[in-house]
């Protein structure tokens, strides 16, 4: 299945001020991060960011913050952000059911995130491998395999650009181009 911007939401997960030196490759993280939402701004898709328990992790990294639109950021104390009321009431009032998430960690929060909008009526989920992280490679490996067993779909940040896309011949796709490039 391919995913379609017209019906997608991007959600960025715990992508922190102290928890994003502790993520394997975190130099990876950001600007995949960073091109999933440049690309969401571009293309007209809502985005959604999740902070997890603030107070102890700090806020966004100062290099998403100043990319979100105003006001998508929501405080979470579950690991799943579907455990907190807000984010479940934001995602269903866009009216989306493509959910694309990115962020950390993939083996916690994402994860969890993820199984949940998965097993919740009329949503596709999506994970962009390339903008997850974990402290270990391997709980990275592990979260990525157990969502592609729970019907998640694994995708690259360049393979959901593209497919929000479909198309060359449009000035979105100028656009966009550079951000992959």
């Amino acid at each position: 299945m391919l995913i379609d911007a017209e019906n997608s939401l991007l959600l960025v997960v715990d992508v922190q001020e102290h928890l994003l030196p502790a993520m394997h490759e975190s130099h990876m993280l950001l600007p995949n991060v960073a091109i999933l939402i440049e690309a969401a701004r571009h293309l007209d898709i809502p985005v959604i960011a999740t902070e997890q328990y603030s107070k102890g992790l700090g806020p966004t990294v100062e290099a998403l913050a100043g990319l979100l639109p105003q006001d998508c950021t929501l405080e979470k104390i579950h690991f799943s952000g579907l455990a907190e009321p807000a984010l479940g009431t934001r995602i269903v009032e866009t009216g989306r059911s493509n959910i694309l998430i990115c962020g950390a960690e993939a083996h916690v929060c994402v994860l969890q995130t993820a199984v949940e909008l998965q097993s919740s009526p009329g949503f596709q989920v999506f994970v962009a491998a390339d903008a997850t992280a974990s402290r270990t490679p391997d709980n990275h490996r592990l979260a990525l395999e157990r969502m592609a067993r729970d019907g998640i779909e694994i995708l690259s940040t360049e393979m959901a650009v593209f497919e929000w896309l479909r198309r060359a011949d449009t000035e979105r796709f100028r656009k966009l181009l550079a951000l992959v490039k």
